[in-house]
């Protein structure tokens, strides 16, 4: 990303936001391929939370397909999406601390997002790229003693939290730095389209877990911290409080997944089994059809969101019933948030732009699909 700025002495006159230098092709590319062979495109929109795109882009698909996953799928797609918000909040506080002289607090929250990466590692097989969900479920259950593992570390992330909390939230430097700068009205948000902790920020009580839920956030229960001010500072601290939402959100889920199992027995749409590949003529022509020509997707179109680290990401597919995308759109809310950086900053010190970057979490890889 590239920032034209006009200034007036120290103060930012007028703000250009000129993008295009990452991007990757990500529609005609997903229109190219099977619906399965899609998910590592998924990956790289926010890669700091790739899991939330892989089971949003799934979720949609299962929309399409008009298919209902097994119960178990859904608590550990809510366990991996909530752990993945968590390693994206603490990259976005740690990351304004850090830019505001606050090394410490920085050292702190991304050793909590390590913790979260070696449980995903251990989940997925893949610490940033996952590629972990599939249609009609996931690829595979949880790995022994994954669940004792999760729950030490979210345990040391509350610590570290508690840390970062001490060290920012009060400190006189940090204050002055972000409280009253990077503002922008709730009005301005939500014609700008804002979603997400930034629009949350500004007193809008606008959550997808809540407004149209999905996977089992109906039978969880939690908070949807709202801010009043939409400066950096209500962005920063909402963060805060919803790592501490989705900490009490995967401690609930495993307490009500059930035993069971997580991928749909449908050939039509799920790979059979080894044994049936190997032992049966109807499990190597099914997995041959769903390899080589893709699922077959009824024709139609729908549009299905959810609620990401960085706000609503909506998925608009169309299918003409064949194994491949006829079309692949996603609404990723990093574009939005980045369009109204300029109305944050303008008449605005230049300094003052560097904390409001950064609490709005630009992610290039959603921005320039």
């Amino acid at each position: 990303v590239r920032l034209r700025v006009e200034l007036d002495g120290e103060t930012i006159v007028k703000m250009d936001t000129e993008i295009g230098f990452l991007h990757r092709g990500f529609q005609k590319s997903c229109e190219n391929v099977t619906w399965t062979q899609c998910l590592p495109y998924t990956d790289r929109l926010d890669y700091v939370a790739s899991l939330q795109n892989n089971l949003g882009f799934l979720t949609a698909v299962e929309a399409l397909i008009g298919v209902e996953i097994p119960d178990r799928a859904k608590y550990i797609r809510v366990i991996a999406a909530e752990l993945h918000r968590i390693a994206s909040h603490l990259t976005t506080v740690g990351a304004l601390g850090l830019e505001l002289g606050g090394f410490s607090a920085f050292l702190y929250a991304i050793e909590g997002r390590e913790l979260i990466t070696d449980r995903v590692t251990e989940l997925t097989g893949a610490r940033l790229t996952t590629s972990y969900g599939r249609v009609g479920g996931l690829n595979r259950d949880l790995p022994d003693g994954w669940r004792s593992k999760v729950e030490k570390s979210l345990e040391k992330i509350l610590d570290y939290l508690t840390e970062v909390d001490a060290l920012l939230t009060r400190n006189r430097i940090f204050t002055d730095r972000t409280k009253g700068t990077g503002v922008i009205s709730k009005d301005d948000a939500l014609d700008f389209g804002m979603t997400g902790p930034c629009l949350r920020a500004c007193g809008v009580s606008y959550d997808v877990r809540k407004a149209s839920p999905y996977w089992v956030y109906d039978r969880l229960k939690f908070n949807v911290p709202v801010g009043h001010n939409g400066d950096n500072f209500d962005r920063y601290y909402l963060r805060v409080l919803e790592i501490h939402e989705s900490v009490s959100l995967i401690r609930q889920a495993f307490e009500q997944m059930p035993e069971g199992p997580v991928l749909i027995d449908d050939w039509r749409i799920a790979l059979p089994p080894k044994d049936k590949v190997y032992g049966s003529i109807e499990g190597v022509i099914a997995h041959f059809k769903l390899v080589m020509e893709g699922i077959p997707v009824p024709p139609g179109e729908i549009y299905h969101a959810t609620e990401s680290a960085n706000g609503e990401l909506g998925w608009y597919l169309r299918s003409d019933g064949s194994g491949r995308p006829y079309k692949v759109h996603v609404r990723a809310p990093g574009f939005q948030i980045l369009s109204a950086l300029g109305r944050m900053c303008e008449g605005r010190m230049l300094a003052d732009l560097i904390p409001t970057f950064d609490t709005i979490n630009m992610i290039g890889g959603e921005v320039e699909q």
